[in-house]
């Protein structure tokens, strides 16, 4: 590193849900942490998302008389998974993750509630917390909020572009200013917390061959950099051919419409007026089944009961604000509006529980976040004072799009933060 170098206990690369999470944790130690986020203010994936993080015993749960377990919840990840999640990874976010929850609602303020009224696919029980906004936005806002009161240091508009390695450890990273500049910061420990590879399209073209060319819903900053430094640096990669893909990304608003509508009865036809796949799998490896259509499209088609249902959540009411939801008063009417045939959708719907008037919205498949990273053990770490977690790091939906069991995202994100906050030493 430089001469004068400033140094800090623990740099932490990226200021989603799992670096302020990392650090909210690491100054309940008394240790000194460094947030360096490329964005002018904290997004990440985690604004994202619908800020939902599942958990498994969690005081919120129980208050519910939710009855629920870690090994329930690995489980359910495992089956989704086909067994093909790493054990140590599922075994030790299961556990982590509903004590990082209650320490952040009784200790930083984080006021979690237990969303209600559905199941999402794979879960046996109810078990998404979520926030009263129910945005990904509203979580990272209270995450940074809670950092800033704990004495985390946050930098803006720091984009990492490089981590310094004397051969047996990491010694401090190297970041780019908006104006061109470059600074240094040493560490006695890093945690990469910063971004999958989603958003670089070589890499999808690669790695995840079925997505070639679909919508990105992520974010720019998961531009695959924690992958090009583990590979520079000689570091094990896990998973990379798992990801979070999402079967109702409305076109052309580009909005996220929600898969509670899907699983509380909903169906999706293609162009021809066609169910396609079975919507209660997952919303994950709906976007292949989506993709696969004329088209690349598809249309989500809900009644009265489930427009209300929508409603409730914040990114439906500004899709429909956007025009994305289309009102059909019968069969004839919602056919006209898909451009199929009247006969064949009244044959599709006549298999359903759904009831005129309808509303429908043009949906495709969009690639959210990918879910392989860099190999770590259950601390979370990859080799000597490198920690890694959320989109850096092997995730726990194995290696597949069929592997994501909702909420995979966040629960890395979550638990692997307050890990390697617990496991760091510097």
């Amino acid at each position: 590193m430089p001469a004068g170098t400033p140094a800090v206990p623990v740099a932490i690369v990226g200021a989603g849900a799992c670096g302020l999470t990392a650090a909210i944790f690491l100054r309940e130690r008394g240790l000194d942490c460094v947030l360096l986020e490329r964005d002018a203010t904290p997004q990440g994936s985690t604004a994202l998302s619908s800020g939902f993080i599942p958990a498994a015993g969690t005081r919120v749960q129980r208050a519910a008389g939710v009855d629920d377990s870690a090994a329930l919840f690995a489980a359910d990840i495992q089956r989704k998974a086909h067994d093909t999640a790493a054990p140590h990874l599922v075994k030790a976010y299961t556990e982590a993750i509903a004590p990082a929850l209650d320490a952040l609602q009784e200790r930083h303020g984080l006021a979690f509630e237990l969303l209600d009224g559905f199941l999402y696919p794979g879960h046996s029980v109810r078990r998404m917390h979520t926030l009263a906004a129910k945005t990904g936005a509203a979580l990272v806002g209270a995450l940074a909020a809670a950092a800033e009161r704990a004495g985390a240091m946050l930098v803006t508009n720091a984009r990492v572009h490089e981590l310094w390695w004397n051969g047996e450890r990491i010694v401090g990273v190297g970041y780019l200013r908006p104006d061109g500049g470059v600074e240094h910061l040493a560490c006695g420990a890093l945690l990469l917390a910063c971004n999958g590879f989603g958003g670089n399209a070589a890499m999808v073209d690669d790695l995840l061959p079925e997505m070639r060319g679909a919508v990105f819903g992520g974010h720019a900053g998961n531009d695959g950099s924690a992958i090009a430094w583990a590979r520079a640096l000689g570091l094990e990669l896990a998973d990379l051919g798992g990801y979070q893909g999402h079967g109702s990304w409305a076109v052309p608003q580009g909005a996220l419409i929600t898969w509670a509508l899907m699983m509380e009865g909903g169906v999706q036809v293609n162009a021809e007026g066609q169910r396609f796949h079975d919507e209660t799998q997952g919303y994950s490896e709906a976007a292949v089944h989506v993709l696969a259509q004329p088209g690349r499209t598809a249309w989500n088609v809900i009644d009265g009961r489930l427009l209300a249902l929508g409603r409730a959540f914040p990114d439906f009411v500004d899709a429909e604000a956007h025009g994305a939801v289309k009102v059909a008063a019968d069969v004839p009417a919602l056919a006209a509006l898909i451009g199929c045939d009247a006969d064949t959708l009244r044959a599709t719907l006549a298999g359903t529980q759904l009831e005129a008037p309808y509303a429908a919205v043009k949906v495709t498949g969009a690639l959210f976040h990918t879910q392989g990273g860099l190999a770590v053990d259950a601390r979370c770490n990859a080799r000597a004072n490198l920690f890694a977690a959320g989109g850096a790091a092997r995730g726990v939906s194995g290696n597949a799009v069929w592997g994501y069991l909702s909420g995979n995202g966040l629960l890395s994100a979550v638990a692997g933060g307050y890990i390697a906050a617990r496991e760091m030493n510097a």
